[in-house]
């Protein structure tokens, strides 16, 4: 049985953007309203959408920046997908605003994408099989949320807003390419959110394992192990990040050490952006990778799965590099406020 995934012709990322909003709180500030300042707190701050964003918002702007890197025709790109686990209708598709406000429409595919947080993971190998089977020239894959975490609860420290966008196209127009994807789903129900439900659920412990690390480790180990590689043979990993510590423990059980971990790992200081986790991560390396090296990149939904890619970045990332606003311009531009001014900006007061 063929255990990976490769497309009909070689394949990799044209184009990529970033958009992380500006709005911070800090999780001490979260810690301070329900539990009186007392206990730790799993991360530093966590990006807050203002009143005037959503996961739409957010996709457009990445997608611009991956557009203007990627300096292609908007009307060569034959597909638009969105990936989130919060999109702002219920029934009306994402996809098809941001392809309308990036001058993409109308002979385009446009769909929304679902798998909790690798949503744009699964965006992304659908891009990539369409573009590598000669169906369309280019294909845009966006991961974004402004993530949703009940109140008190433990994912209120993590749920953030952010997301990224990558332009597919042929291997010569890549800033890297594609050397191999796996795909790994098992069914296990570590996190969920019923109809009607305002907010999530989730199975606390269990969602470490047997959810992220065993999905996770999976993924790749079986691309690692498939392509002939180890992790000396990286010079970068990202990996889903819900917390600081679950990409570095997982890092740690595969073999990498924190320096090759260390460029991606952005939930510190902007928390979990969810469907686009492991994708602004991604972004944050290619800001600074050279020629030559080999990137692994690894997400993880809850329900639950994990993508897993082996990139080589090409001569042609530093010609792109600079033609649109870094990830880190984006995570250094921050402004704080109050745990009254972030429940306002999310609706968590209802009227």
């Amino acid at each position: 049985m063929e255990r990976i995934m490769k497309p009909d012709r070689p394949v990799g990322i044209a184009g990529y953007g970033a958009y992380v909003p500006r709005y911070r709180i800090e999780d001490a500030e979260i810690r301070r309203m329900w539990y009186g300042g007392k206990g730790g707190v799993p991360i530093k701050e966590k990006a807050v959408p203002g009143l005037d964003e959503d996961t739409i918002t957010i996709a457009i702007e990445a997608g611009r920046n991956a557009l203007a890197r990627a300096q292609v025709s908007p009307e060569d790109i034959r597909a638009v997908w969105v990936g989130s686990e919060s999109h702002p209708y219920a029934v009306k598709p994402s996809s098809t605003v941001v392809a309308e406000a990036l001058g993409i429409s109308p002979l385009t595919l446009a769909g929304d994408w679902e798998f909790a947080c690798k949503a744009g993971t699964e965006a992304l190998q659908a891009s990539l099989g369409l573009v590598g089977s000669g169906m369309g020239k280019y294909a845009m894959a966006v991961g974004a949320d402004t993530a949703q975490g009940r109140p008190a609860d433990p994912l209120e420290y993590t749920a953030a807003a952010g997301g990224a966008a990558f332009i597919v196209g042929a291997a010569e127009e890549s800033a890297a390419v594609l050397e191999a994807s796996v795909s790994y789903a098992t069914d296990t129900p570590d996190f969920w959110r019923r109809p009607f439900e305002h907010y999530p659920s989730h199975g606390h412990r269990f969602t470490g394992e047997p959810a992220y690390f065993h999905h996770i480790t999976s993924a790749a180990t079986i691309l690692m192990e498939e392509l002939g590689r180890k992790p000396e043979d990286y010079r970068y990993a990202v990996f889903h990040q819900p917390n600081v510590k679950f990409p570095q423990r997982v890092g740690k059980i595969l073999g990498f050490k924190p320096e090759q971990i260390e460029t991606g790992l952005l939930s510190g200081s902007i928390g979990n952006t969810y469907s686009g986790a492991s994708m602004v991560g991604l972004a944050a390396i290619l800001d600074e990778a050279m020629p030559g090296d080999r990137i692994l990149m690894v997400s993880f939904g809850s329900g639950a799965g994990s993508d897993a890619f082996s990139w080589v970045v090409t001569d042609r990332i530093e010609e792109i590099r600079d033609l649109a606003p870094l990830t880190m311009d984006y995570v250094r531009r921050r402004k704080l406020v109050d745990y009254a001014t972030y429940a306002r900006f999310r609706h968590k007061i209802l009227r």
